[in-house]
């Protein structure tokens, strides 16, 4: 067997960069398609995108949360779901991780192995010889069609004979595929409903979501590795960040690409960028992107120092993060909001990339764990003292 190479992370970036000129060319049709375009797949494939969080045993690249963060987001500033899409799978081959060790050994053996996730328990499961028998479907499945496995979220029997969540590997070929994605924003994820009917899923590959989520994994060899040694939300999040970021950088670049010429029609401004309010508005988006990049570093530089160190986190640092998260959530979609109102009527041709940026963003901002106000409120509740009203912390 031959040594695996690890690329750093500027050699991932380099990768990544490279990819953005095809990601751009094929972001609308991906969108009218409601999926990610294959070759752009088989090209994130090759240029080894889908082996940020896979275990370096089976050729991956084990990257650093802050290596991670750099490659969605130059991955996104060509469009936004493929960054999406790119930082499902990272999570989901980090979760896979967290399984026992000869589980992964069949989850990995398929080269550029693509798992995908939500964390939502819209399944039930009964418990049957040697597994949980299930049935339930899963909206938002990001990445489906061009997955090999699912990590699905059922709700099933506890050991004192209560219902709890748990986390279980599904190949996708044992799942069937709802074609319903007809969406606003973030369209080409291809977030289709899978399905479950009576499945059996044996009970090697499964773990409960209490245990992943307060950092008990089972596996035994990827024990001592900083990656996967850290808790599962602010590690996931370290991926998505990166989406928002990267669409915060294409807005501004697009509506600078676009400003010289550009006049104020009904008005004497013959240049756009001669007008006071242009500055106004260039400088509010430019500087709340550097904010949440402020807060986006210090979010992966913790998780790789506490990583490295295998230091444990506190719950104030976990809901501090989520915290954190809010605000970088936020102060993107400010910025990309301010440049998409000034970016004038011919903007909202589909043929403009803003337009599409900014209902990708203000998709993204919808989601669960992304929201601005479920982060804030639970930073709040860290200030004033009081416990976390939910375990995704």
């Amino acid at each position: 067997m031959s040594e695996n190479v690890v690329p750093s992370s500027d050699e991932l970036i380099k990768r990544a960069d490279q990819l953005v000129p095809l990601i751009r060319s094929r972001a609308l049709s991906a969108t009218q398609n409601r999926n990610l375009d294959d070759e752009v797949v088989e090209a994130l494939a090759e240029a080894g995108m889908f082996e940020l969080r896979r275990p370096l045993r089976y050729g991956g690249y084990e990257t650093s949360a802050r290596g991670l963060f750099d490659v969605v987001s130059t991955l996104s500033a060509g469009d936004g779901s493929t960054g999406w899409n790119t930082a499902v799978w990272a999570i989901g081959s980090w979760m896979a991780a967290a399984f026992p060790d000869h589980v992964q050994d069949e989850v990995f053996a398929t080269p550029a192995t693509r798992i995908c996730v939500v964390l939502s328990p819209t399944a039930v499961a009964t418990e049957t010889d040697g597994g949980l028998r299930v049935n339930g479907r899963w909206r938002f499945m990001s990445g489906a069609r061009h997955s090999h496995w699912q990590i699905i979220i059922t709700m099933a029997p506890a050991p004192d004979g209560s219902q709890w969540p748990v986390a279980a590997l599904v190949p996708m070929s044992e799942l069937k595929v709802e074609d319903d994605w007809y969406a606003s924003g973030l369209a080409a994820t291809g977030s289709v409903t899978t399905v479950a009917e009576d499945l059996f899923v044996p009970l090697e590959r499964t773990l409960p979501m209490p245990a992943i989520l307060q950092g008990q994994y089972a596996t035994e060899l990827n024990a001592d590795s900083p990656v996967f040694r850290t808790p599962m939300i602010p590690t996931g999040a370290s991926g998505f960040i990166g989406v928002a970021v990267g669409m915060g950088r294409a807005a501004l670049d697009e509506f600078l690409g676009r400003l010289p010429g550009r006049k104020i029609t009904f008005t004497d401004y013959a240049e756009q960028s001669a007008a006071p309010v242009t500055h106004f508005q260039v400088a509010e988006a430019a500087l709340k992107l550097d904010e949440a990049e402020f807060h986006a570093h210090r979010m992966v530089d913790l998780l790789d120092e506490k990583g490295t160190a295998g230091e444990p986190w506190t719950l104030r640092e976990r809901m501090r993060n989520r915290g954190w998260l809010g605000r970088l959530v936020e102060l993107v979609g400010e910025s990309v909001n301010t440049l998409a109102d000034a970016s004038g009527g011919s903007s909202i041709y589909t043929s403009v990339p803003i337009q599409r940026i900014q209902r990708d963003m203000q998709a993204f901002t919808l989601h669960g764990l992304m929201h601005p106000n479920t982060n804030f409120e639970l930073y709040g509740r860290e200030l004033c003292g009081l416990e976390p009203n939910t375990m995704y912390i």
